[in-house]
């Protein structure tokens, strides 16, 4: 009879599975930790009030900061078009090094898509509930990849040439961040940095009710142009209160060598040559859309709060890269200085240790491989960026003992030590900073003799980072002596 019992039972709990397979799943998936991704776009890294900018105001990513580990040195690899959010996205949600991630781009749906290897897909293998909201920027479709996916938006607002060559000291303004007959942020009635906390607070009350834990990733387009805001947040920014960078030039000097320069799109926004005026008008707009994302943020913030779920999620907050808005006579981010690649990275969630930063370098698509460490998820073969959780659980951890920039063929760049090299291979030109001491980036030492052989040592290092990245650029071509 015992021998007949227990029988009994393993048939009993072989018809349980076949009967409720999904329902066994659920409640699997249950006991893992839900992931809450918060992207911003064009943020720089010195754009939140509690890592040192005390010009912004940030209540909801001081937050983040406070309730924490914050990484201060987390880049960008760069990108293979002018639309860097393209690069970095595609990076991101493949998990692929720049150029290879460059190379499987044209053939994004067949290759990642089709056969379930987006970042998504990958989550939605290990149980979870998936979704979407806001900028997308990649030739995928994210109705596909995701469970659901609301207001997918393309790479920008549509600016109007109002919004360009301005403003003009002296001459009425155009343009306004207010005025929503100007479409761009406002297109459509309501501000899409709104509708985006609309969808992500809408969906956190609905992700309660499900047995499964959530991935959402949520994307705002701000702060990219046209950078549109209510006039109230533009107004906390009065411009005898917003500084000129230290760093400002009226023009960059090496802009040909740049093979970017006057001719792109980000750089027309204010006129050549750039005045003190025309950057503070661009950086007070620029930090008020940020602080009114940050509002957006801290309703999504509020609303997990309330929804009970907040002490089994890990939130990751970051940007696709940063910004120049007025540094080095620049206002795009198509160049390889730290206002450009460098981005905030904040996260917070169960064990991570509160109120701490990490300064070791990092990539912010590292995101991607910590979301799957944290979903108990084989990460896979192809993913080639690292999760961030040793860093966070000892802060004695390295991180990428060097990090590798690049922008088309007409720039590279490595950060290694205290040093980062920029090259402009088809000018020849070569700059060096020690970032330590000068972080603005501001002293170039590449000609003073004492500094050829860390000129020489950064080469070397920078031509190995290249093989690791699917780089082809021949650079021995261009600096026969390095």
């Amino acid at each position: 009879m015992p021998r007949l019992n227990f029988a009994m039972l393993l048939i009993g709990i072989f018809c349980l599975t076949l009967i409720c397979p999904s329902d066994c799943q659920a409640a699997d998936s249950a006991k893992k930790p839900n992931i809450l991704f918060i992207f911003a776009d064009d943020q720089c890294f010195d754009t939140i009030h509690s890592l040192g900018n005390e010009e912004i105001q940030t209540p909801s990513l001081d937050r983040l900061v406070a309730r924490g580990t914050t990484f201060t040195h987390a880049y960008n690899m760069g990108s293979w078009s002018g639309a860097v959010c393209v690069a970095s996205r595609m990076m991101l949600i493949s998990g692929k090094f720049l150029w290879h991630a460059e190379r499987d781009y044209a053939e994004t749906s067949k290759r990642y898509l089709d056969t379930g290897r987006l970042w998504p897909q990958l989550m939605a293998k290990a149980g979870y509930d998936t979704y979407f909201t806001g900028k997308w920027h990649i030739r995928a479709d994210a109705t596909k990849a995701f469970k659901v996916a609301r207001n997918v938006r393309g790479g920008m607002p549509n600016q109007t040439e109002a919004g360009y060559n301005r403003p003009i000291e002296g001459q009425p303004l155009k343009w306004t961040p207010w005025d929503q007959s100007f479409g761009g942020f406002w297109q459509g009635g309501k501000h899409w940095s709104e509708v985006v906390a609309d969808d992500a607070c809408d969906y956190l009350d609905a992700a309660r009710r499900s047995e499964n834990a959530f991935f959402m990733y949520i994307a705002f387009n701000a702060a990219h142009d046209p950078r549109q805001s209510p006039k109230a947040f533009v107004d906390r920014y009065p411009l005898e209160k917003v500084s000129v960078p230290k760093n400002f030039v009226p023009e960059y000097p090496f802009n040909e060598a740049m093979k970017s320069g006057r001719t792109l799109r980000d750089e027309k926004l204010a006129p050549f040559p750039r005045t003190e005026y025309a950057v503070k008008v661009n950086r007070q707009e620029y930090y008020a859309i940020i602080t009114h994302m940050d509002q957006q943020i801290g309703r999504i913030l509020d609303t997990l709060d309330a929804s009970g779920q907040a002490d089994n999620t890990y939130i990751f907050f970051s940007a696709d890269h940063g910004l120049a808005c007025g540094q080095h006579g620049l206002m795009g981010k198509q160049n390889m200085f730290d206002h450009s690649v460098r981005v905030p990275l904040m996260v917070v969630g169960p064990n991570i240790p509160v109120g701490e930063k990490r300064d070791a370098n990092v990539y912010l698509q590292d995101i991607m491989a910590t979301s799957l460490e944290l979903a108990s998820t084989e990460r896979p073969d192809y993913v080639e960026f690292n999760s961030l959780l040793p860093l966070v659980r000892d802060k004695s951890q390295p991180g990428y003992e060097a990090v590798y920039g690049a922008y088309l063929n007409g720039q590279r760049a490595i950060t290694l030590g205290d040093y980062k090299l920029i090259l402009y291979p088809e000018a020849k030109k070569t700059l060096l900073f020690n970032v330590k001491t000068d972080p603005l980036e501001m002293h170039d030492l590449s000609e003073q003799p004492k500094h050829q052989k860390t000129v020489k040592h950064l080469f070397a290092r920078l031509l190995e980072l290249q093989k690791e990245t699917g780089d082809e650029l021949d650079l021995k071509a261009a600096y026969p002596t390095l």
